[in-house]
């Protein structure tokens, strides 16, 4: 009798070095899920890009009529390899960071990373807009929707280290 009685109380009780993080209504996890929505749009876009690229079919550039200059010109790769390879890769990294944030929202390697990477999206963008604008004189659709969905991941992972940073200090 002694030891279920020992064994309900050990079930009660919750340590205190571990703390429960309740997310409430969301607000923690809210930008893990915008970053894995724009990461969605990222890779599609590139996926189209680089299956152009790869069957050598012309794109369909609604808007701007600039995607076919933009895509075949020397700028347009590194090493031989198309840029829309890069970019699906960077999209791909950005969608299992996400993701893993979904699920732990406060780790600070995560969040760090985050931001370091959308960063480094949002620069390498600018970089090549400038490219578009400065040398190639044309500008492609799919690559200003790519530049405006890593700008936006950028200030999402911002959000998202800016929303956590107060619960991370209280650990």
């Amino acid at each position: 009798m002694t030891l279920a009685v020992a064994t309900a109380n050990w079930a009660m009780r919750y340590p205190a070095d571990q703390p429960t993080v309740v997310t409430g209504s969301g607000k923690v996890t809210l930008p893990a899920y915008c970053m894995l929505a724009l990461t969605l749009i990222g890779i599609a876009i590139v996926v189209y890009v680089a299956r152009g690229n790869y069957t050598g079919q012309p794109l369909w550039c609604p808007i701007i009529d600039g995607c076919n200059v933009v895509v075949n010109s020397p700028y347009s790769r590194v090493f031989g390899v198309p840029m829309s390879y890069f970019g699906f890769i960077y999209y791909l990294y950005m969608f299992a960071l996400a993701a893993r944030l979904a699920f732990d929202p406060l780790s600070s390697s995560l969040r760090f990373r985050a931001v370091l990477y959308a960063g480094v999206g949002a620069a390498t963008s600018m970089y090549f807009m400038y490219l578009q604008l400065g040398f190639i004189c044309q500008v492609c659709i799919y690559c200003l929707i790519s530049a405006v969905t890593t700008f936006l991941l950028l200030f999402v992972a911002i959000w998202h280290f800016q929303a956590t940073r107060h619960r991370v200090m209280k650990r």
